[in-house]
C-alpha cells in the first residue's frame, strides 16, 4: 500500500477593514515612516476594531471563504486546527469558536500555540492526521489579533504587528504533489527575549501586572533578530539539502513576515532570487500565525501545480521550522 500524502487544496484569507499606516503611528509614538520602512519593510498594517471582536471573528471569515472557494459543505470537514497566540479566551479554544461561527459544529477542533511558527506546527499536525488515514478533510487556520496585546506607547513593538487570518484545506493528494517534508525546532532559552509576561499561570492578572504592562508583547530586538536570521535561514537550507534541492529547483519561498531583512537573509542562504520570495509585510506587518497562509492567499493565482515551495518561520519561545511541499493545483 502506497503512503498517503497530504496536500493543500484551497486557501482563504481575511483582513480587517481598518488600516494603521506608518504616518498614523507618527502621531501616536516617537517614530517615522522612514525609520520603520528601512528597518522592517512595513508600511501599514490592518487592525480589527469593534466591540467583542476577537481572533475567532477573523478566523471564521477566512474559513467561510475557504469553504466557498473549495465548494466544501460544512459537514464534509472532519477537524479544524487553529494556530494562534491571541485566542479570544484562555478557554474555550479559538478553534472551537471559529467552528461555531462558521457553522462547523459536529467535529473536533483545537488550538496550537507556537507563536509565529504556529501555522507550520498546526499544518504539520494536520499532515500527520491525513497520512495516518484518520481524516480526509482538515482545515488549518493561522490567525492573530496582535493589536490586542500591543502597547501603542512602545515604538519598538507597536510598529511591527497587525491583525489577520488565513486558512487552508488539507486533503489526501491524488498524485505525487503535496507536503513532502517538514522540520520543527524549539529552544526555551529564548523565553524572556520575546514573550508576554502576564496572563498565564506564573503571573496571573493582578493590579501589579496591569500597572507594569506585563499583558503586552515584550521583545528584546537585537538578540531576537540575530537568532531569527540564523535559525530561519539554517532550517530552510537544511530542508533543501535533505531533499536534494538547490535554489533553481524552488519556485517560491514562503517566509514568515516578521522583518524584510530576515526574509532577505533567508533567500540569500537558499540562493534564490527576490522574485521567488512571497512578500506582503509592507501591507500587513507581522500577523504572527497568519503570515504564511496570507502569503499563500495573496499569491495563490501565481502558483502552478508541481511548484516546489519552501515555507519557513521563526517565532517567540523560540520556535522555528520549515516545510517542503509541491503545490497541488493550478490557479482557479
Amino acid at each position: 500500500m502506497s503512503k498517503i500524502r497530504a496536500c493543500i487544496t484551497g486557501v482563504g484569507g481575511y483582513l480587517p477593514d481598518d488600516v494603521l499606516t506608518n504616518f498614523d503611528l507618527e502621531k501616536m509614538v516617537d517614530t517615522n515612516d522612514e525609520w520603520i520602512v528601512s528597518r522592517t519593510g512595513i508600511k501599514q498594517r490592518h487592525i480589527l476594531k469593534g466591540e467583542n471582536m476577537g481572533t475567532s471573528h477573523m478566523g471564521a471569515k477566512a474559513v467561510l471563504q475557504l469553504l466557498e472557494k473549495t465548494n466544501t459543505k460544512p459537514e464534509e470537514v472532519e477537524l479544524l486546527i487553529c494556530a494562534t497566540v491571541t485566542p479570544d479566551y484562555q478557554f474555550p479554544s479559538c478553534a472551537n469558536l471559529i467552528c461555531t461561527q462558521a457553522g462547523l459544529n459536529t467535529f473536533g477542533s483545537f488550538d496550537v500555540s507556537a507563536a509565529c511558527s504556529g501555522f507550520l506546527y498546526a499544518l504539520s499536525t494536520a499532515v500527520a492526521f491525513i497520512e495516518s488515514g484518520r481524516y480526509k478533510k482538515i482545515i488549518v487556520v493561522g490567525a492573530d489579533k496582535m493589536s490586542a496585546i500591543m502597547d501603542y506607547t512602545d515604538r519598538t513593538t507597536c510598529v511591527l504587528f497587525g491583525d489577520g487570518a488565513g486558512a487552508v484545506m488539507i486533503e489526501p493528494s491524488k498524485d505525487e504533489n503535496g507536503i513532502i517534508d517538514f522540520i520543527l525546532n524549539s529552544d526555551g532559552t529564548g523565553e524572556k527575549m520575546l514573550f508576554m509576561k502576564g496572563g498565564g499561570s506564573r503571573y496571573p492578572a493582578t493590579e501589579e501586572t496591569v500597572k507594569n504592562k506585563w499583558h503586552y508583547v515584550f521583545q528584546d530586538g537585537q538578540p531576537v533578530f540575530k537568532f531569527a536570521v540564523t535559525r530561519m535561514a539554517d532550517v530552510s537550507a537544511e530542508i533543501m539539502e535533505r531533499n536534494n534541492l538547490v535554489g533553481d529547483d524552488i519556485a517560491w519561498l514562503v517566509p514568515h513576515q516578521a522583518n524584510k531583512r530576515i526574509i532577505d537573509a533567508t533567500a540569500r542562504r537558499m540562493n534564490i532570487s527576490d522574485e521567488k520570495v512571497m512578500l506582503n509585510i509592507q501591507n500587513y506587518g507581522n500577523t504572527t500565525a497568519g503570515t504564511i497562509p496570507l502569503c499563500l492567499f495573496d499569491y495563490e493565482k501565481q502558483l502552478k501545480k508541481g511548484d516546489n515551495l519552501i515555507l519557513a518561520s521563526f517565532g517567540g519561545g523560540f520556535t522555528w521550522g520549515s516545510i517542503y511541499l509541491k503545490w497541488a493545483y493550478d490557479p482557479k
